[in-house]
């Protein structure tokens, strides 16, 4: 009886790699090497529709029982399901996440507004000498903000400066004209969660 439990357990650790007495069977010969690691994350992320749309990258290193995800996803809950399918290939499986949420501006709720994304959004206004305060909300407000200016090819590009702290606006920059200065106020205190604008823009003198 001895011998054949012997040889139950050792049938179960060249199928499985997890009993007991299999503590030498390393990660990589449980099945799969780095291409066929890769292979199977990467089918199970594509098997949700959007995230094959995506086709976000793969890499994997069986040796270190870890996959690296790469790419870009439009929310942060499609980034987040991409972490979890990789993972339901494995369970102890290590994930690397190197995927970048890149949002819709014009599509993107409060709720999905991450601190994460007011980090990158205060990073790009400082770089425009604009200035944001700490609330995910004044990021946010200045995300929609810039995205409705941009839709609106009478505005030049960089012309308008938006700083937005404890959701109040300031307008600082130039336009062509005193219309294109009403019409970034009300672009402005049109958006969501703004408190207060105030309009320092200055209209240019053409001579």
């Amino acid at each position: 009886m001895r011998k054949y439990s012997f040889l139950i357990m050792g049938t179960a650790c060249l199928l499985f790699g997890l009993a007991a007495g299999c503590s030498n069977t390393s990660t990589s010969a449980v099945g799969r090497t780095d291409e066929q690691l890769k292979t199977a994350v990467k089918a199970r992320i594509e098997s949700d529709p959007q995230l094959r749309a995506l086709d976000l990258k793969v890499s994997a290193d069986a040796d270190k029982n870890k996959v690296t995800l790469s790419g870009t996803v439009p929310s942060e809950a499609l980034r987040t399901q991409a972490l979890q399918l990789a993972k339901e290939v494995r369970g102890d499986l290590l994930i690397n996440d190197e995927i970048k949420v890149k949002v819709d501006p014009d599509k993107v709720t409060r709720a999905e507004y991450t601190e994460q994304l007011a980090g990158e959004e205060r990073e790009t206004a400082t770089r425009s000498g604009e200035k944001l305060g700490d609330k995910v909300d004044d990021a946010w407000i200045h995300t929609k903000i810039r995205a409705k200016l941009a839709g609106h090819g009478e505005f030049p590009f960089g012309g308008i400066n938006v700083d937005v702290v404890n959701n109040n606006v300031t307008l600082r920059g130039s336009v062509d004209s005193v219309k294109e200065k009403a019409e970034a106020e009300r672009i402005a205190k049109g958006t969501e969660g703004v408190a207060q604008v105030k309009n320092l823009l200055v209209v240019k003198k053409h001579g």
